[in-house]
């Protein structure tokens, strides 16, 4: 019996959700003679995964040492997207009156209550993921560690579990940064952050990436004075970079400290504080802090699967190889999610697994490099993606055109107070097929499905510029930059043209 891992605080939420994922006493199944599918690791890439081949029939066994739902449900999109509601709530309250609306001075945030907010909303929609569901879809859940002895078996609570083919989703984890004195002044990451239930008065970030940002930005609203760590020139600096000079001044406009161009050199504990040495332009400096936040990035969780008794090549810090059917170095074997994709997000991971069942189990037909995939950062205002950057065209020798549309040239825009931004399509130069769009918005997580459809679905942007948006929307914006489109095929002779055409027909 594998034992029930602790969430704290132990109050009665986290012990609802623990009850769900990791349900104390659990008793393992015994293993069925063979297995169609044997997935380890029941993130959202092993629940799907695991899912969608019991759906269909298929005998599948679920492997999971810790929480089932992963970081999504336990320490990632779900808590943060919950911190990040509370925190907008303010911003609107401390901007109230430029709307004409009256707030007391005195109104704050209550921190406790806005983590015990979280935790009651992760623990509500932790039954969608609990061990009980799966089980009554038909599948073998198993908890403990799961480690190959084989290249058709897969070893859990020692039984041994035999399969036909087999699903690697156990995802990643925070990155340690190699920085002196850090472990031993003790610091926080995604993984660990949403057990406070005390605001830090002073909070370091380390980290200008999406977890980062969307944390700092978020913490800094709650009420934390936040100094924000990052090694390049801009914060999230593989975004579009108007993008991302938008966001920055927001972060500054919020009271965020940006330290940018630096590099942490080392941290110690001084009489209760943790003192962050740190370098910029030659000169170090040091600055104190109660708590530090640290988001550089993710290491694949390869330790213990033994994946060499399986024949199954992987790298400590790539993760595990695999073609674009996501299938390993065993025939047998494949591998979905963070585990093994570049694109580490929790829509990806539902997508890799869906090719995954397809390709297990029936016919090896889906490939990873047809997906199109958006993401988004969700700071205020947010950022999401599709497709190419200018960048990435201007690398593989792809001319392209650029169409963009303000949000303040957006009624609903102005209406709501909400005019920075853009809407950015970008198409192959000479035609109307897009090749990526960037959109910068409170919700611009919301917009961003619409360019991908129209991706998907090989629609130009011009057949977009005669999509009916309704009025007053943010999302007009798309058909506007669709509507540039259109007028930039205007040329000169075809102006001449239309112009002779009307004076005929007067």
């Amino acid at each position: 019996m594998s034992e029930t891992p602790k969430v704290m605080p132990e109050d009665r939420h986290n012990v609802l959700l623990v009850s769900n994922v990791h349900p104390p006493g659990w008793e393992n199944p015994d293993p069925a003679p063979l297995y169609n599918l044997v997935v380890i690791g029941a993130g959202t890439a092993g629940l799907v995964s695991a899912a969608g081949a019991a759906g269909l029939g298929a005998k599948v066994a679920l492997v999971e040492r810790h929480l089932l739902g992963g970081d999504c449900l336990n320490v990632g999109c779900v808590p943060s997207k919950c911190l990040i509601r509370s925190s907008r709530v303010y911003a609107d309250l401390r901007e109230a009156s430029r709307f004409g609306v009256r707030v007391p001075e005195a109104t704050e945030v209550d921190f406790p209550a806005v983590m015990e907010r979280m935790r009651g909303l992760r623990a509500l929609i932790s039954h969608h993921d609990s061990v009980r569901r799966f089980q009554g879809l038909g599948v073998d859940v198993f908890l403990g560690e799961g480690r190959f002895c084989g290249p058709d078996t897969v070893e859990v609570d020692e039984k041994a579990l035999r399969f036909k083919r087999a699903v690697i989703a156990t995802g990643t984890r925070p990155v340690e940064p190699s920085i002196a004195g850090l472990a031993g002044a003790g610091y926080l990451t995604n993984e660990t952050v949403f057990s406070l239930t005390e605001r830090p008065r002073r909070l370091a970030v380390i980290g200008g990436g999406p977890i980062g940002c969307e944390l700092a930005q978020a913490f800094q609203r709650l009420g934390s004075a936040v100094i924000l760590f990052h090694s390049a020139s801009h914060i999230l600096n593989r975004e579009d970079s108007e993008a991302a000079e938008i966001l920055q001044q927001a972060f500054l406009r919020d009271g965020v400290r940006l330290i940018l161009n630096c590099k942490v050199k080392g941290v110690e504990k001084v009489e209760g504080d943790k003192v962050i040495r740190f370098e910029c332009q030659g000169k170090e400096q040091a600055v104190a802090v109660d708590e530090i936040l640290v988001g550089v990035g993710r290491a694949p969780n390869v330790e213990g699967l033994n994946l060499e008794a399986a024949g199954v090549q992987y790298d400590k810090r790539d993760g595990v190889a695999v073609n674009d059917w996501l299938q390993t170095t065993h025939p047998s074997i494949y591998a979905a999610g963070d585990i093994c994709m570049q694109y580490k997000f929790t829509h990806t991971a539902e997508a890799a697994a869906r090719i995954v069942v397809q390709n297990a189990l029936f016919f090896r037909q889906k490939k990873l490099s047809a997906l199109t995939i958006p993401w988004c950062t969700y700071t205020d205002p947010e950022i999401a993606h599709v497709g190419m950057y200018e960048r990435d065209a201007m690398g593989k020798g792809i001319q392209t055109d650029t169409f963009m549309r303000p949000f303040k040239e957006v009624d609903r825009a102005l209406a709501d107070g909400e005019e920075e931004g853009f809407v950015k399509v970008h198409v192959r130069k000479g035609s109307d097929k897009i090749l990526g769009a960037t959109i910068v918005a409170r919700h611009a997580g919301e917009m961003i499905s619409e360019i991908t459809l129209a991706m998907v679905g090989k629609i130009g942007l011009r057949t977009l510029s005669g999509v009916i948006h309704p009025y007053p929307t943010q999302a007009e914006a798309i058909k506007q930059a669709a509507d540039a489109y259109n007028r930039s095929r205007l040329t000169p002779l075809l102006k001449k043209a239309f112009s002779f055409w009307m004076g005929w027909k007067r």
